[in-house]
């Protein structure tokens, strides 16, 4: 193993660019060697920003590059099967964001080609490596609340869905999207596994969706019972335009932990008119920008350190495997056992 590990982004989009500008400058023992994406001329931008010169419009070509040790797969969800199980067999380890796949089959078989092949592969919950977060989980360990009863999580997102998103076939829908983040959190507070879940939903935003994709949704409330007997609740809504919500609620037998605000400034304004005015959180990427940092660097000491990465394949799983329980409690109108 090479003291620097090359990256090679694949997916130059919005989320993707968060990790290539990390590995460019603020994640120790690594580089930022290429990127690939089928659109050349996001390429190009990309490159040009990173002031690097290597890209590939087609990621088989990235993997045969035997310089390149991992990469960072930011993809819509439909192509994350097939990339992830292509870089593990090609030995290049793997960050993956979320959701992980389309189904468990998909996740369990992208998870054995990184086993057989001895790579690394990390799913991109980074909710675990923002520092409330951590300090939140650190209170609940060490019986700050007493006994945890019930965890509630909520994030809800400024903007309307792209267009493939309206398909549930191809995005699994705002329970994938979105909520993934949510699931995953309420599975690592209450260190417990999803027993029942029922969840409803409805389109309230998006119109032009209705007659094309009827069983779309952009606001969805799931609720659901732990193996160990806790309580948790979500709440994702997409499209809301006020800002972006992400907030949890931890309640003990003892006490409550909350963590995040929707609040960004201390500053406050106060007019005749307007009463009090605050500005408030417009994006995910200025509300977990160290916590993608933080991921990122967890990722290559993984590798450096030959360790278990924090946030693993069967994390991703088990998330994925919530939200197609979810939806199936959507459309059929019951409680799903898991």
């Amino acid at each position: 193993m090479r003291d620097i590990i090359n990256i090679c982004l694949i997916g130059a989009g919005r989320a993707g660019m968060i990790h290539a500008r990390n590995f460019v400058s603020r994640v120790p023992y690594a580089k930022m060697a290429a990127v690939c994406d089928p659109s050349e001329a996001a390429c190009q931008a990309a490159v040009k920003e990173l002031e690097i010169s290597l890209y590939y419009t087609d990621y088989r070509e990235a993997l045969n590059n035997d310089e390149i040790d991992a990469v960072v797969v930011v993809t819509p969800t439909v192509f994350h099967h097939e990339i992830v199980i292509a870089a593990a067999n090609a030995k290049k380890h793997i960050l993956c964001e979320k959701p992980m796949a389309m189904n468990e089959k998909e996740c369990e078989e992208m998870i054995d080609a990184a086993k057989a092949n001895g790579v690394k592969l990390q799913i991109g919950f980074m909710r675990r490596f923002d520092d409330s977060f951590v300090y939140g989980k650190k209170l609940v360990e060490e019986g700050g609340i007493g006994d945890v009863v019930l965890v509630k999580s909520l994030t809800r997102g400024p903007s309307i869905p792209k267009p493939w998103m309206y398909d549930i076939k191809k995005s699994n829908g705002p329970l994938a999207e979105v909520n993934s983040h949510d699931i995953d959190t309420l599975r690592w507070f209450t260190k417990g596994e999803f027993q029942t879940v029922y969840a409803v939903a409805g389109n309230y935003r998006c119109v032009e969706a209705k007659e094309e994709f009827p069983d779309f949704y952009d606001n969805v409330i799931l609720n659901a019972k732990f193996d160990n007997g806790i309580l948790g609740s979500i709440d994702g809504a997409q499209g809301v335009g006020y800002g972006y919500d992400a907030r949890v609620e931890i309640l003990g037998t003892r006490g409550l932990i909350t963590l995040g605000e929707l609040k960004d400034k201390s500053t406050v304004i106060y007019t005749k008119n307007n009463g009090g005015n605050m500005d408030v959180v417009n994006s995910w990427t200025h509300l977990f920008r160290e916590a993608y940092i933080n991921e990122d660097i967890s990722f290559i000491q993984a590798i450096l350190n030959d360790r278990e990465p924090e946030v693993t394949g069967k994390d991703g799983l088990m998330a994925v495997k919530v939200v197609n329980a979810g939806n199936e409690s959507i459309v059929t109108g019951e409680i799903v056992k898991l």
